[in-house]
C-alpha cells in the first residue's frame, strides 16, 4: 500500500506521516473524505493499535467515574459550554483521557474556540481518537472517541486554526489534565 492509498484507507498514524514526509494538513484532508466516504467506518482501525483496548462493564464505569462523566463519556452526552475548568487552562502539559489516562491532547495544540468547549486543533497522536460519524441531532457530525476505551469526548469541525483547520471540540469532563 502506497502513502496515498494508506492515508485515503483512514488509518491516519501521526507518527507514520511525519517520517513519511506528509504535511499534518494533507492528512486531515484525508480524515475528512475517510469520514464522509463510508458513513460508519471507525477511521483508526483497532488491528494494530500500540495500546491494549480497555472493556469494562456499565457498572464497572459507574463505579470509577462520576455521574456527569458516565453521562459525557459513555452515553455520549454533552456539558453545558463555559462550565469547564480545563477550558481556562493556560499551562503547558497533557490532557488524557478521563476513563482510561490514554494521553489525547497537548496544551500545545489547545487554542481558545470562544465555544465554551476545550477546543484543539490536533490530538498528541492520530491513533490515539476515532472518529466517526454521528446523526443524532438531525445533522452529520464527526463525533470523536477515546481509540483505548470508546469514551465520547466530543465532535471535531472544519473550521479550526493552522496547521490543520480542524477544531476538536471536547467535553472538558472527558478530559483530565496533567500540568508538565
Amino acid at each position: 500500500m502506497n502513502r496515498r492509498e494508506f492515508i485515503k484507507s483512514g488509518t491516519i498514524l501521526g507518527s507514520l506521516l511525519t517520517l513519511g514526509g506528509i504535511s499534518l494538513s494533507s492528512a486531515c484532508n484525508a480524515r475528512t473524505a475517510a469520514v464522509s466516504q463510508n458513513q460508519t467506518k471507525i477511521v483508526n482501525q483497532t488491528d494494530d493499535l500500540p495500546f491494549k483496548k480497555v472493556i469494562k462493564t456499565d457498572a464497572e464505569w459507574k463505579k470509577i467515574l462520576t455521574a456527569e462523566q458516565y453521562h459525557i463519556t459513555r452515553e455520549a452526552g454533552t456539558e453545558a459550554p463555559y462550565t469547564s475548568p480545563l477550558t481556562d487552562i493556560k499551562d503547558k502539559g497533557i490532557f488524557a483521557c478521563v476513563c482510561c489516562d490514554l494521553p489525547l491532547f497537548s496544551s500545545e495544540t489547545k487554542f481558545n474556540s470562544h465555544t465554551g468547549w476545550a477546543s484543539f486543533f490536533a490530538p498528541i497522536n492520530a491513533i490515539n481518537v476515532q472518529e466517526k460519524v454521528d446523526n443524532s441531532l438531525g445533522a452529520t457530525r464527526t463525533e470523536v472517541l477515546c481509540n483505548r476505551c470508546d469514551a465520547h469526548l466530543g465532535h471535531v469541525f472544519d473550521d479550526g486554526p493552522k496547521p490543520t483547520g480542524l477544531r476538536y471540540c471536547m467535553n472538558g469532563v472527558a478530559l483530565k489534565f496533567t500540568k508538565a
